[in-house]
């Protein structure tokens, strides 16, 4: 044995001896990588560059962030085959919050109550998130205290508007000439909206190329206004949700199982009129609308485009509008909440379907790996990281973060971030949500395109629904 091995060994039996008199164990440092699912868009990009750029494990491991983006479209079908394959391949997973039944029923998400209860300042920040968001993307069932995830962005749905257009002189005049009220223009008017306003705009704004617009000829077919109805993944129910809660319809409701019913709720005379009331402004919207095409990327570049005066979309889309490399309107935008319908007091009623994403973890995860992806997550609530995250674009649910006076101050969408999550539900967190989903998604769009009406689209969602419902357990 050479002295300088001899030295060696002495070292590391004197740290042993030492690590043992103080109660500790004796670790080396390692490599431990995450690999993770995520949808191809802004929120996880910004996540993996704040990793990459800030991250420094506690524990004084090399971890690595290895990340799958997938593209939104085909997200789900591409997790759910990787989940389903048994190939064991991802250890976090951005999840979207319907999936969760699915998954925890299929053995594949990891239930996190032992994690948080074993971590009372992770616990602590955990109930700082909103109840909303917190019931949306962590419970399973819904609104029960099984924990599941963490939100990695919260979204919601917001209104993104041209001021160039709408408080153009000559176009306030002529709106009040034709509506006898004010055409819409700072953000604190975005708000007070409601859906016959937005109507108003659509209606009034819609002009054809060459027509006079804000002072000069329109370049190309202009319209009012704009949203989702997509035929793909969740867009049109995304939308269409939100008008039916305001009106005072509702979705199968899943914490009342198995004594709810779909039958009776679904096409509910307040449920039907709530879709007629949706596919009445399709009419005011670009032709893509009516072609069952527009979802939310497509709607968010014809706004970026400059061909729509008014859109509502998520948050999550949003930082490319302010952008002039993608954005031809980045220098003239204001936003506000999504338009609401009044009730009987003549105070707004705001529902709206929760967008954004949780973190989850796989049951297959080691538990080294699970130390660092508490870590991690942890890292990423921080009060420091979501003010850095919100600062470039992203949102927090954390009450603490979004309540400081700084936060309104990061992107122009932030005044209505905090006043909508108090609005938001979701849709539901069953095994059967695909099915569910891909059936309603079908019928809407037989509604947008003008095959159906909306009596027989929402008749024939709610009797497939009953009767898959009823098959499974969940209504009797």
């Amino acid at each position: 044995m050479t002295a300088t091995r001899e030295i060696n060994r002495i070292v590391m039996a004197a740290g042993l001896a030492a690590s043992l008199v103080l109660g500790t164990t004796f670790a080396f440092a390692g490599d431990v990588t995450l690999t993770m699912a995520v949808p191809d868009w802004p929120p996880t990009r910004i996540m993996k560059k704040f990793f990459d750029e800030q991250y420094k494990p506690k524990s004084g491991n090399t971890v690595k962030l290895q990340v799958d983006f997938i593209p939104w479209p085909d997200f789900y079908t591409r997790v759910n085959a990787s989940l389903t394959s048994g190939e064991k391949k991802y250890n976090f997973i951005v999840s979207d919050s319907q999936w969760l039944g699915a998954f925890v029923e299929g053995g594949y998400f990891r239930k996190v109550n032992d994690l948080l209860n074993a971590d009372p300042e992770f616990m602590k920040t955990f109930k700082d998130i909103h109840p909303n968001a917190l019931n949306s993307y962590s419970t399973y069932p819904h609104k029960s205290e099984n924990y599941y995830g963490f939100p990695q962005f919260p979204d919601v749905l917001v209104n993104f508007a041209r001021k160039d257009i709408i408080c153009h002189e000559a176009e306030q005049k002529s709106f009040m000439a034709k509506f006898n009220k004010k055409l819409p223009c700072t953000g604190e008017e975005l708000d007070a909206m409601t859906w016959d306003d937005f109507k108003n705009v659509g209606e009034f704004l819609r002009r054809k190329k060459g027509e006079m617009l804000a002072g000069k000829p329109a370049e190309d077919d202009f319209y009012g206004i704009a949203f989702q109805a997509g035929k793909s993944y969740d867009f049109s129910s995304m939308q269409i949700n939100g008008f039916i809660w305001q009106m005072g319809g509702d979705i199968w409701d899943e914490t009342q199982a198995p004594t709810s019913k779909a039958e009776g709720v679904v096409n509910s005379p307040a449920a039907v009129k709530a879709l007629e009331k949706y596919l009445s402004l399709i009419a005011y919207m670009p032709p893509l609308a009516r072609t069952g095409t527009m979802d939310i990327f497509k709607s968010d570049e014809l706004f970026r485009q400059g061909k729509v005066a008014m859109s509502i979309n998520w948050i999550g889309l949003a930082e490319a509008s302010l952008d002039p490399k993608t954005s031809k309107v980045s220098d003239s935008l204001v936003f506000g909440m999504m338009p609401g319908t009044k009730g009987a007091d003549g105070k707004l009623v705001r529902w709206s379907n929760i967008g954004g994403q949780p973190f989850v973890l796989t049951t297959w995860t080691t538990d080294a790996q699970i130390k660092e992806a508490v870590e991690f997550v942890k890292w990423w609530l921080s009060s420091n990281i979501q003010h850095q995250f919100a600062a470039a674009g992203g949102q927090s649910a954390i009450k603490s973060v979004y309540s400081d006076p700084k936060y309104v101050t990061y992107r122009p969408w932030n005044r209505a971030w905090a006043p909508s999550l108090d609005w938001q539900k979701d849709v539901w967190h069953v095994p059967q949500f695909f099915e569910l989903l891909t059936q309603q998604q079908d019928q809407y769009d037989l509604a947008i395109t003008g095959r159906q009406d909306a009596k027989t689209t929402s008749d024939n969602i709610a009797r497939f629904q009953q009767r898959l419902l009823k098959e499974v357990g969940l209504i009797k």
